[in-house]
């Protein structure tokens, strides 16, 4: 893993963002006003979203290691305003009593369990931090009231994303690549693509060569990597290809 926060940071910043969650919500027009970032959706529908995914993961932490996770309960989500806020600070307030009482090595059912995160409630809490982060950015653009994000906890999302979401053992389709990663705070990455899979290595004297990368804030990686921003916002440079086809990719394990 190429960057990591302590535990009780991580704890810390799933309220922090939480909770500047909600005032992006309260400051929103209407809970029917639309998502731009999340075609389709209303800003009802990221607080649904975002809180039922606190209590499904409360409840994936709660229960341990485990073969499947429990089902999603997205019943009784309430439509006014203030009790939609309530009950998603008791969704967020769910999740971290579950990390609170489990600590950070318990393991766990976790989607990404080939990857490098590991699976267990430290990897969930650092999932949800960023699940948190970048779902705030999109409810506080349907409210017009966007701000900078904490620029240390983008450069962990960079990371996270690679080690969660870019790594697997599923072998690359594709003529073997590698990516960089260049965030203008002074913090970089490499992701090698080939046939033992995808996986975020090491920026060393040795590492291979890029064959395509991508400079901006860590903000601006952290939203491309989610699909909120675009090649046309950062600066380029090689086979802009490979990022095309990295984004297509959805590889079978």
């Amino acid at each position: 893993m190429t960057d990591s926060l302590e535990y009780a940071a991580l704890l810390r910043l799933i309220d922090e963002r939480s909770a500047a969650f909600r005032k992006a919500v309260a400051a929103g027009a209407s809970l029917d006003a639309p998502v731009p970032s999340c075609p389709e959706w209303t800003l009802f529908d990221l607080v649904r979203h975002l809180g039922t995914g606190q209590r499904w993961w409360a409840a994936i932490v709660a229960a341990g290691p485990a073969e499947a996770p429990p089902a999603k309960n997205t019943a009784g989500v309430p439509r006014e305003l203030e009790a939609l806020l309530a009950w998603y600070a008791e969704s967020n307030e769910l999740l971290l009593s579950a990390l609170r009482e489990a600590g950070p090595e318990r393991e766990c059912w976790t989607w990404w369990g080939a990857g490098l995160s590991p699976a267990n409630a430290w990897g969930v809490a650092r999932r949800r931090v960023h699940e948190v982060l970048v779902h705030t950015y999109d409810a506080q653009l349907a409210a017009g009231t966007v701000r900078p994000m904490p620029p240390d906890v983008a450069i962990d999302g960079v990371a996270e994303f690679l080690d969660t979401c870019n790594s697997t053992p599923a072998a690359w389709p594709h003529e073997a690549a590698t990516i960089h990663y260049h965030a203008t705070e002074g913090r970089s990455w490499l992701l090698e693509l080939d046939g033992t899979g995808a996986w975020p290595a090491p920026l060393t004297d040795s590492a291979a060569t890029p064959c395509a990368s991508a400079t901006g804030t860590a903000e601006q990686l952290l939203l491309f990597v989610w699909g909120r921003l675009t090649l046309s916002d950062l600066k380029t440079e090689g086979d802009q290809q490979v990022f095309e086809r990295l984004i297509a990719w959805e590889p079978e394990e």
